[in-house]
Protein backbone atom coordinates (compact mmCIF):
# COMPACT_ATOMS: atom_id res chain seq x y z
CA UNK A 1 0.00 0.00 0.00
CA UNK A 2 1.37 3.57 -0.84
CA UNK A 3 1.32 6.29 1.85
CA UNK A 4 -1.89 7.28 3.20
CA UNK A 5 -3.71 4.59 1.48
CA UNK A 6 -5.95 3.02 3.69
CA UNK A 7 -5.73 -1.61 3.33
CA UNK A 8 -8.73 -2.74 1.24
CA UNK A 9 -8.95 -5.63 3.92
CA UNK A 10 -12.54 -6.91 5.05
CA UNK A 11 -15.39 -4.64 5.67
CA UNK A 12 -15.89 -5.71 8.97
CA UNK A 13 -13.38 -3.28 11.43
CA UNK A 14 -12.58 -4.18 15.32
CA UNK A 15 -15.96 -2.62 17.04
CA UNK A 16 -18.14 -4.80 14.89
CA UNK A 17 -16.30 -7.80 15.88
CA UNK A 18 -17.27 -6.76 19.47
CA UNK A 19 -21.10 -6.06 18.10
CA UNK A 20 -21.12 -9.73 16.83
CA UNK A 21 -19.56 -10.82 20.13
CA UNK A 22 -22.40 -9.17 21.49
CA UNK A 23 -25.09 -10.47 20.15
CA UNK A 24 -23.57 -13.87 20.74
CA UNK A 25 -23.78 -13.73 24.31
CA UNK A 26 -26.89 -14.08 25.90
CA UNK A 27 -25.05 -12.34 29.13
CA UNK A 28 -25.28 -8.89 27.72
CA UNK A 29 -29.22 -9.13 28.18
CA UNK A 30 -29.06 -7.60 31.51
CA UNK A 31 -32.47 -6.52 32.02
CA UNK A 32 -34.83 -8.61 30.04
CA UNK A 33 -37.90 -6.85 28.27
CA UNK A 34 -41.10 -8.00 27.05
CA UNK A 35 -42.44 -6.54 23.69
CA UNK A 36 -45.81 -7.61 21.01
CA UNK A 37 -45.27 -7.03 17.40
CA UNK A 38 -45.74 -3.26 17.02
CA UNK A 39 -45.13 -2.35 20.32
CA UNK A 40 -42.45 0.14 22.04
CA UNK A 41 -39.59 -1.62 24.20
CA UNK A 42 -39.48 1.15 26.87
CA UNK A 43 -35.89 2.19 25.78
CA UNK A 44 -34.23 4.59 28.00
CA UNK A 45 -33.14 8.24 27.22
CA UNK A 46 -29.85 8.65 25.40
CA UNK A 47 -27.12 9.15 27.49
CA UNK A 48 -23.67 10.30 26.25
CA UNK A 49 -20.65 8.90 27.83
CA UNK A 50 -17.14 9.22 27.86
CA UNK A 51 -15.00 5.27 28.10
CA UNK A 52 -12.26 5.37 30.02
CA UNK A 53 -10.10 4.04 27.81
CA UNK A 54 -10.15 2.56 24.06
CA UNK A 55 -10.91 -1.32 23.65
CA UNK A 56 -7.81 -3.60 22.24
CA UNK A 57 -9.67 -3.80 18.88
CA UNK A 58 -9.98 0.03 18.54
CA UNK A 59 -5.95 0.28 19.82
CA UNK A 60 -5.33 -2.00 16.69
CA UNK A 61 -7.11 -0.59 14.57
CA UNK A 62 -5.72 3.28 15.17
CA UNK A 63 -2.10 1.17 15.20
CA UNK A 64 -2.16 0.19 11.88
CA UNK A 65 -4.11 3.22 10.34
CA UNK A 66 -1.26 5.30 11.83
CA UNK A 67 1.45 3.06 10.75
CA UNK A 68 -0.03 2.76 7.19
CA UNK A 69 0.57 7.48 6.75
CA UNK A 70 3.93 7.03 8.65
CA UNK A 71 5.72 4.19 6.66
CA UNK A 72 5.05 1.54 9.35
CA UNK A 73 6.98 3.35 12.14
CA UNK A 74 4.22 3.60 14.34
CA UNK A 75 5.40 2.05 17.28
CA UNK A 76 8.95 4.33 17.22
CA UNK A 77 9.52 7.52 15.83
CA UNK A 78 7.34 7.69 13.61
CA UNK A 79 5.34 11.24 12.82
CA UNK A 80 2.57 12.50 10.59
CA UNK A 81 2.22 16.07 9.64
CA UNK A 82 -1.16 17.95 10.31
CA UNK A 83 -2.60 17.08 6.23
CA UNK A 84 -2.19 13.46 7.08
CA UNK A 85 -3.86 13.48 10.49
CA UNK A 86 -6.66 14.74 8.53
CA UNK A 87 -6.84 12.62 6.17
CA UNK A 88 -6.36 9.97 8.58
CA UNK A 89 -9.50 11.02 11.27
CA UNK A 90 -11.70 10.94 7.56
CA UNK A 91 -10.66 7.99 6.72
CA UNK A 92 -11.68 6.69 10.20
CA UNK A 93 -15.38 8.20 10.09
CA UNK A 94 -14.38 11.74 12.08
CA UNK A 95 -15.53 14.26 9.14
CA UNK A 96 -12.92 17.15 10.90
CA UNK A 97 -12.28 20.71 9.39
CA UNK A 98 -8.61 21.95 9.24
CA UNK A 99 -9.28 24.52 12.37
CA UNK A 100 -10.22 21.86 14.43
CA UNK A 101 -7.19 19.65 13.67
CA UNK A 102 -5.41 22.24 14.18
CA UNK A 103 -6.75 22.84 17.46
CA UNK A 104 -6.44 19.09 18.44
CA UNK A 105 -2.78 19.25 17.81
CA UNK A 106 -2.05 21.90 19.33
CA UNK A 107 -3.97 20.23 22.86
CA UNK A 108 -1.02 17.65 22.45
CA UNK A 109 1.85 19.47 20.90
CA UNK A 110 3.47 21.91 23.13
CA UNK A 111 6.22 22.60 21.35
CA UNK A 112 4.27 23.13 18.12
CA UNK A 113 6.43 20.97 16.11
CA UNK A 114 3.42 20.62 13.16
CA UNK A 115 3.53 17.00 13.50
CA UNK A 116 2.04 14.03 15.37
CA UNK A 117 3.75 11.16 17.23
CA UNK A 118 1.93 8.04 17.86
CA UNK A 119 1.32 8.69 21.39
CA UNK A 120 -0.06 11.60 20.76
CA UNK A 121 -2.31 10.60 17.71
CA UNK A 122 -3.21 8.26 20.36
CA UNK A 123 -4.21 10.56 23.04
CA UNK A 124 -5.90 12.88 20.29
CA UNK A 125 -8.06 9.90 19.17
CA UNK A 126 -9.29 8.92 22.85
CA UNK A 127 -10.84 11.96 23.38
CA UNK A 128 -12.49 11.52 19.59
CA UNK A 129 -13.88 8.36 20.29
CA UNK A 130 -15.16 9.16 23.69
CA UNK A 131 -17.13 11.94 22.36
CA UNK A 132 -18.85 9.91 19.76
CA UNK A 133 -22.79 10.14 20.10
CA UNK A 134 -23.84 6.05 21.18
CA UNK A 135 -27.22 6.37 19.35
CA UNK A 136 -25.27 7.28 16.34
CA UNK A 137 -22.60 4.47 16.07
CA UNK A 138 -25.24 1.84 17.17
CA UNK A 139 -27.09 2.84 14.18
CA UNK A 140 -23.97 2.74 11.72
CA UNK A 141 -23.53 -0.55 13.49
CA UNK A 142 -26.89 -1.88 12.55
CA UNK A 143 -26.44 -0.46 8.76
CA UNK A 144 -22.98 -2.65 8.67
CA UNK A 145 -25.39 -5.60 9.52
CA UNK A 146 -28.28 -4.88 7.52
CA UNK A 147 -26.50 -5.52 4.31
CA UNK A 148 -29.83 -5.44 2.31
CA UNK A 149 -30.63 -2.83 3.67
CA UNK A 150 -34.34 -4.08 5.00
CA UNK A 151 -34.54 -2.42 7.90
CA UNK A 152 -33.88 -5.70 9.75
CA UNK A 153 -31.04 -8.48 10.45
CA UNK A 154 -31.93 -11.58 8.93
CA UNK A 155 -30.43 -14.85 9.31
CA UNK A 156 -29.19 -14.22 5.54
CA UNK A 157 -27.70 -11.21 7.03
CA UNK A 158 -25.88 -13.11 9.95
CA UNK A 159 -24.81 -15.79 7.27
CA UNK A 160 -22.91 -12.96 5.15
CA UNK A 161 -21.25 -11.44 8.53
CA UNK A 162 -20.12 -14.89 9.87
CA UNK A 163 -18.50 -15.70 6.70
CA UNK A 164 -16.00 -12.28 6.87
CA UNK A 165 -15.64 -12.50 10.29
CA UNK A 166 -14.69 -16.58 9.84
CA UNK A 167 -17.31 -17.81 11.72
CA UNK A 168 -18.25 -21.12 11.07
CA UNK A 169 -21.60 -21.38 12.27
CA UNK A 170 -24.70 -23.50 11.39
CA UNK A 171 -28.33 -22.51 10.37
CA UNK A 172 -29.06 -23.19 13.43
CA UNK A 173 -26.95 -21.61 15.54
CA UNK A 174 -27.19 -18.38 13.45
CA UNK A 175 -30.93 -18.46 14.26
CA UNK A 176 -30.17 -19.32 18.15
CA UNK A 177 -28.24 -15.51 17.85
CA UNK A 178 -31.30 -13.92 16.31
CA UNK A 179 -33.55 -15.45 18.63
CA UNK A 180 -32.45 -14.52 21.59
CA UNK A 181 -33.17 -10.90 20.97
CA UNK A 182 -36.54 -11.58 18.64
CA UNK A 183 -38.79 -10.22 21.17
CA UNK A 184 -41.74 -9.86 18.43
CA UNK A 185 -40.95 -13.65 17.02
CA UNK A 186 -40.38 -12.61 13.02
CA UNK A 187 -37.21 -14.23 13.19
CA UNK A 188 -34.99 -11.00 12.45
CA UNK A 189 -33.43 -8.08 14.61
CA UNK A 190 -35.12 -4.96 13.97
CA UNK A 191 -33.09 -1.54 14.60
CA UNK A 192 -35.44 -1.12 18.16
CA UNK A 193 -34.00 -4.49 19.46
CA UNK A 194 -30.40 -3.81 17.90
CA UNK A 195 -30.60 -0.55 19.73
CA UNK A 196 -31.86 -2.51 22.46
CA UNK A 197 -29.03 -5.00 22.61
CA UNK A 198 -26.36 -3.01 22.52
CA UNK A 199 -27.70 0.06 25.05
CA UNK A 200 -27.69 -3.77 27.55
CA UNK A 201 -24.06 -4.39 26.38
CA UNK A 202 -20.61 -2.57 27.50
CA UNK A 203 -19.99 -1.92 24.15
CA UNK A 204 -21.63 1.54 23.59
Amino acid sequence: NSKGALPHGPRISGRERVVWASIGDKSAMETPFKSERGAGLGLSPTRRRRRPELTEDERQELRESFELFCGGTGGGGGRIDLHELKVLMRALGFNVKKKEVLKYVHEVDPHNEGTVTFDQFMDIMTDRYGERDPDEEIDKAFNLFDLDQSGTISIKNMKNIARELGENLSDEELQAMIDEFDRDNDGEISQEEFMYIMKQSSVY
